[in-house]
């Protein structure tokens, strides 16, 4: 059975949300993106609709953990064996995935876990991939990650930070990249993420639902077009999306090209100094979400209209909050 996506162009609104996520695209190793709103406001129709839009990659066919033809020295141990038995390795070229990881997973699940007996008795290691394995070099999507066991998103944030799953069970090890965006959708009326936690998702949106009458009667009606004939409204903006694919792919090809100059290094710094921000990794993720701004509005050079962008999406996740902030009185 055919499974259609909601068009990324079709949605309506939202726009720092899908922006955060763009960027994200553009430069993985922003750190991933935290969406945070209430119920009903189009978030996991938004990561889903990502696949629509997501460039594709070559990989390495019949692969697990989706290995780069290109780059031998990250191959997992059965590419390896396969290209020194048979001097080569067929490839392909697949859309991105997003990957889902629901809250009924387990660690095993979520890191793959060594078959322990074939292992005994034939003496080979034999890792069965996990969500994280499918999720390389794509998007790993958890809903309401707040509900989420606090180990296991230690255990993600972790991954996420090193680009590294390594599982090792009863003596037995295994390690193989695991390098994808983390994007975590919650509704802090369920709950809030401990502010440690907070601080490693490298984005962070606030979502409302839409207060401008015109702008909600236009997502009844394209929602109500979409369940109709889903087919026939994917065609119709089928041509925004391919654009949009296209404009992300010239970003990424031309961030690498993006210059900065030394004193908005300074300013960044004096500005997250002033707001009292802990850490350094605040300071990083405002220039990286900065520079990818640029590349996605065709720019060489950083500006201060991509900086004030990238603060907003970056920091408010990172400020102090102070006593009796948030009681009203």
């Amino acid at each position: 059975m055919k499974r259609f996506v909601y068009p990324f162009a079709a949605i309506v609104g939202q726009d720092e949300m899908k922006l955060a996520l763009i960027l994200n695209i553009i430069d993985p190793s922003l750190g991933g993106v935290l969406i945070r709103g209430e119920k009903g406001t189009g978030k996991s129709t938004i990561v889903r609709s990502l696949a629509d839009i997501l460039p594709e990659i070559e990989v390495v066919e019949g692969c697990p953990f989706s290995c780069d033809p290109s780059q031998p020295e990250e191959w997992c141990p059965e590419c390896q064996r396969r290209f020194k038995e048979e001097g080569s390795l067929p490839k392909i070229r697949r859309k991105v995935r997003v990957v889902d990881l629901p809250l009924s997973a387990t660690e095993d699940r979520l890191v793959g876990t060594i078959d322990i007996e074939r292992a005994l008795k034939t003496g080979e290691k034999h890792f069965e991939p996990g969500i994280l394995a499918a999720a390389h070099r794509g998007i790993l999507y958890v809903d309401e990650v707040n509900l989420l066991e606090d180990h296991l998103v230690d255990l993600l944030l972790d991954v996420a930070a090193m680009g590294v799953n390594y599982v090792e069970r009863e003596g037995i090890s295994f390690t193989h990249p695991a390098r994808f965006v983390l994007v975590g959708t919650m509704n802090p009326e369920e709950g809030e993420l401990r502010p440690q936690l907070l601080d490693r998702f490298g984005l962070c949106v606030q979502v409302e639902g839409l207060k401008d009458p015109k702008e909600r009667v236009r997502i009844i009606e394209r929602r109500m077009a979409f369940e109709n004939d889903p087919e026939a409204f994917q065609r119709e903006f089928a041509a925004e999306n391919q654009a949009l694919a296209e404009r992300i792919v010239k970003a990424k090809e031309r961030l690498k090209d993006i210059s900065l100059p030394d004193e908005m290094l300074y300013e960044v710094a004096k500005r997250l100094i002033t707001l009292g921000i802990d850490g350094h990794r605040g300071d990083l993720t405002v220039i990286k979400a900065a520079r990818a701004h640029a590349a996605f509005c065709g720019r060489d050079e950083v500006t201060e209209e991509d900086l004030k962008v990238a603060e907003a999406i970056a920091l408010p996740h990172r400020l102090r909050r102070r006593p009796f902030e948030d009681v009203g009185f």
